[in-house]
């Protein structure tokens, strides 16, 4: 499901010492010569990203960034940015990298580059929790399950015979009818059903995900074009991180 306008935010969250920073030039900053990557997220995607209670940066790509940064040997500077402007920044040299649930898409490798992808973030079903013997969205045949008007999961929904689509204008409306039994499922992008589904104090206790991602569409960290030096950097951390189990941990943490 494409990502929605974002933050009204604009505050900047400074993440370890200054040093030299991509965007806007080079800065050596005292006692470290660890070059600082400065990189953008509109912290309004919970559990992707968002702004806590104690008004901290936190999810699932803050926790990733964080990790590739130590294993790539850099310093990251965050910012809070508006989706709605988060790639003209990108492309101004605002920031070096936007990492914010950004989907890899051939359009999009058209205007920037892109990391190795990091996460599949495709279409999952969700049911009420006390539903038993449904694992995928044939077993819900001869019922109605809701998505999303025009997303991917409204697509993948009519792919399947037997069941019968009904579309919402948000997918907030598709979750409450299923909470209160008017539809037997909804299928949207695994993201939104774990911040529905486990963050959610009316829904978590009501809701369960079953299966995995049906479909691809992966989360990759975006790069200005033709930046190999702000690339290099975060690919080199990125592969170290996903040569380890710490992906699977965050998964646990914020997806699961």
């Amino acid at each position: 499901m494409k990502r929605l306008i974002g933050s009204l935010f604009a505050v900047v969250f400074f993440v370890g010492a200054v040093g030299m920073l991509f965007a806007g030039g080079q800065k050596e900053a005292s006692g470290t010569s660890l070059p600082v990557v400065k990189i953008a997220t509109d912290a309004t995607w919970p559990p992707m990203e968002f702004v806590d209670t104690n008004k901290q940066l936190v999810g699932f790509d803050v926790d990733l960034i964080h990790a590739v940064a130590k294993a790539g040997g850099f310093k990251v500077e965050l910012q809070n940015t508006a989706w709605d402007g988060i790639f003209a920044g990108l492309a101004n040299g605002d920031y070096d990298a936007v990492i914010s649930s950004v989907t890899i898409t051939d359009e999009r490798k058209q205007s920037m580059d892109f990391s190795a992808p990091y996460l599949n973030a495709g279409q999952v079903l969700v049911v009420r929790s006390d539903e038993s013997g449904v694992a995928t969205l044939a077993d819900l045949a001869g019922k109605s399950v809701g998505a999303q008007i025009g997303t991917t999961g409204a697509m993948e929904i009519q792919k399947v015979p037997g069941v019968k689509l009904r579309t919402y204008d948000e997918i907030g409306l598709a979750v409450e009818d299923l909470s209160n039994g008017r539809i037997a499922g909804v299928v949207v992008d695994n993201p939104t059903a774990a911040n529905y589904v486990l963050q959610n104090d009316t829904y978590k206790h009501k809701l369960k995900i079953v299966g995995k991602p049906f479909t691809e569409e992966y989360y990759g960290i975006a790069v200005r074009k033709g930046d190999a030096k702000a690339l290099k950097l975060i690919d080199a951390g990125l592969k170290k991180v996903l040569s380890t189990d710490l992906p699977a941990q965050l998964e646990s943490k914020w997806l699961r």
